[in-house]
């Protein structure tokens, strides 16, 4: 399949970020689950039950088989474990899901892997989202485009998702002109951008404001909480932290209310800890948080992940305190 392009609206190069300001917006809140552990290394699914009924309790759409999922260190069976015990919980209610397909350097493009699992996630009721592999970021820009395209002729919508190689090594950030591209797939409801720039994101509202305002751009900026300000909305992994707080954050801009800011700063500095480097070991800081709060029972991550030092519980109880979700006492 071959699909032409349009150039990209240079307006971005004449960014003025204070132009794009939306006070008073609604929000749209997407949070990615953690999949909590036993200490012994099983999956807690009681954990991650509990987690996706207050995710939505919250009024977020929970985010499943993502990188705060672990979904690339998930067999099979695994994620589908997943789907299944999230369409159960969801009852109805909006969620999406990761659809990762693995991959090695060099491998070609392979729609039929993508299929079956856009398969699974909407056979389950959720909204894919379309994990980056070495295939698919491997080709030309036109081909990059034209396997959207082709994503688009399997899902009904689903959600594009650029991804830095900080998170992951098969990520790529696409240029402006292959960004344009997406927003000219109907299918493609908008796109998690994961580059960790501010520049980059505003770049994308701008050109999304342009051409097609109905498109979400969905920050992944865990460094950057603030972006739904101007314009973006989140598909978050720090949001997993607290769904709760992110809910109330969300309610007090949308209501113009100046109480917001501060209760951002606060979390953002619990993701400036959370998702310094190594920037995957963000996954074991949510664990210890969610323990501290009484969430989850044991703060173990996959026996496969990076791990934070003990010495961060503490820091993380202090600031759990200043949200005021966490006691003094030792968890």
């Amino acid at each position: 399949m071959v699909v032409e392009t349009r150039p990209a609206d240079r307006s971005a190069e004449r960014l003025d970020p204070a132009t794009l300001l939306r006070p008073r917006r609604k929000i749209t809140g997407i949070s990615a689950i953690l999949l909590p552990f036993a200490a012994n290394g099983a999956i807690d699914w009681a954990g991650f039950d509990a987690h996706v009924a207050r995710t939505l309790e919250a009024g977020l759409a929970p985010a499943v088989n993502m990188d705060t999922g672990y979904v690339n260190l998930l067999d099979a069976a695994q994620r589908q474990a997943v789907l299944a015990r999230t369409q159960t919980i969801a009852a109805g209610r909006e969620f999406v899901a990761g659809a990762f397909v693995a991959d090695r350097p060099g491998a070609t493009w392979d729609r039929d892997a993508y299929a079956r699992q856009i398969e699974l996630i909407q056979q389950a009721g959720g909204t894919p989202v379309i994990f980056q592999s070495f295939g698919l970021t491997g080709q030309s820009p036109e081909n990059v485009v034209a396997a959207y395209a082709a994503i688009g002729a399997l899902a009904e919508r689903f959600i594009a998702f650029e991804l830095g190689t900080m998170f992951a090594p098969f990520g790529k950030i696409y240029d402006l002109d292959t960004y344009a591209g997406l927003l000219d797939v109907p299918q493609c409801i908008g796109a998690k951008h994961s580059s960790l720039s501010r520049t980059l994101e505003w770049e994308r509202l701008l050109l999304r404001d342009a051409r097609r305002p109905d498109f979400k751009v969905f920050t992944g900026n865990d460094l950057a909480i603030d972006m739904v300000m101007y314009g973006s909305d989140y598909l978050l992994g720090l949001s997993t932290y607290a769904p709760d707080l992110f809910a109330r954050r969300d309610a007090l801009w949308a209501a113009g209310d100046p109480a917001f800011y501060e209760l951002n700063d606060l979390l953002q500095y619990l993701g400036f800890l959370a998702f310094r480097r190594p920037v995957p070991a963000y996954k074991h800081s949510a664990a210890q948080f969610l323990k501290l709060r009484g969430w989850i029972a044991s703060d173990a991550p996959h026996p496969a992940a990076d791990r934070r030092p003990d010495s961060d519980i503490d820091i993380l109880r202090d600031i759990g305190q200043r949200l005021g979700v966490v006691s003094g006492e030792d968890n």
